[in-house]
């Protein structure tokens, strides 16, 4: 079984990833292929995309937003992601136990004692009249019913967990800041989530393999459960295995992928790339060692935006008005710091709609 180090491992994610070679794809279908981006913070998917795909514009992700192609949803980890309308309604039944479990490991005392279904069914009660809400208006609107768990932990689990719901646009639009306006899924989409699969099937998670590996592989099933949170994907990794082939990793973990999955030389050259806070090219492994130092792990949690450099990340950046300022990890080469300022530079006038290019990249870490 042949052996694939970090570098040779960091190639093929950047390569799936479109972090190797710009794609010139539609929009919707890289936000397919990534298996949806990570979108807590609504205008991190603009450069994500931005970062992936050329001539990308942000007029089209606002489109689709606002046609109701994408969504806004609670799904992966928990955690607010930018998907498909087609994913979204597909994978959505097959998170639920997950997302319940994630909500109680939270407020456990606060909803002893709350029966689920009936909380889930008065939710629905009222949200039928298709007007949108916020967490905080649905749980107020229950809270003379349920009055002890209080409306934070009744309104993460009816939102994030009981309803398939979506955040409505103008939230996640392009240049606009907005509150969240909740709708489930029926009122936006025109149909609920799909049923659950009959028991002892599990479609949804032979797909998910498959989609995680087309986007992220070669990778182990430790970084699978990391990107979408589930653990009952054995089954799943069992049911594709004759499709898959093997490799190890330097640690000696088995790692499985697509055959026909790109894996580039090791040695094909990375160009510079500014990713937006949170991005699952990070956060969707395990083992983020080839892509990350072990000291610098904790800025992929921390909501840092990174930079990275020969495809590792080596540098954080913010932007303040209009300048794009980098701030050195590892001391950079004058040909890194040099690429760095280029991209930068594109960087800031993507942000500025073409107002300007400043960027500043401060002195190297001693």
């Amino acid at each position: 079984m042949s052996v694939l180090d970090a570098r040779a491992l960091g190639r093929a994610t950047l390569a799936r990833q479109l972090l190797l070679d710009r794609a010139d794809a539609p929009v919707l279908d890289t936000v397919a292929h990534l298996g949806g981006l990570q979108a807590q913070e609504p205008q991190e998917p603009f450069v994500a995309l931005w970062s992936r795909l050329r001539d990308f514009r942000p007029a089209v992700l606002s489109d689709l937003l606002t046609g109701r192609r994408v969504v806004r949803t609670h799904l992966m980890r928990r955690t607010v992601h930018l998907v498909t309308a087609e994913d979204a309604l597909a994978w959505r039944p097959r998170h639920d136990a997950m997302l319940r479990g994630r909500v109680l490991g939270t407020y456990r005392r606060e909803l002893a004692g709350v029966d689920l279904a009936e909380l889930a069914a008065a939710g629905r009660a009222v949200m039928s009249d298709g007007e949108p809400r916020s967490m905080g208006d649905l749980a107020r609107a229950l809270a003379d019913r349920w009055p002890e768990p209080g409306p934070r932990a009744l309104g993460e689990m009816l939102v994030a967990a009981l309803i398939p719901m979506v955040q409505l646009p103008p939230r996640g639009l392009w240049r606009t800041r907005a509150g969240v306006r909740n709708a489930p899924f029926t009122a936006w989409l025109g149909r609920d989530a799909d049923p659950p699969a009959p028991p002892g099937t599990d479609p949804v998670g032979e797909t998910l393999v498959r989609r995680y590996l087309a986007a992220f592989g070669p990778a182990a099933s430790a970084d699978l459960r990391a990107w979408c949170g589930l653990a009952g994907l054995p089954a799943a990794v069992a049911a594709v295995r004759g499709e898959l082939v093997a490799f190890r990793d330097e640690r000696g973990r088995e790692l499985l992928d697509l055959p026909d999955a790109p894996r580039p030389d090791p040695g094909t050259p990375a160009p510079v790339r500014f990713l937006p806070a949170f991005d699952n090219v990070i956060l969707g492994y395990q083992d983020r060692s080839r892509i990350i130092d072990d000291e610098h792990r904790g800025l992929s949690v921390a909501g840092a935006r990174v930079v990275l450099v020969d495809g590792r990340v080596s540098a954080t950046w913010t932007v303040e008005d209009g300048t794009v300022s980098v701030t050195q990890l590892r001391r950079l080469s004058r040909t890194d710091r040099a690429e760095v300022a280029e991209e930068g530079r594109a960087l800031a006038a993507f942000l500025s709609d073409g107002d300007g290019d400043r960027v500043r990249v401060g002195a190297a870490p001693p």
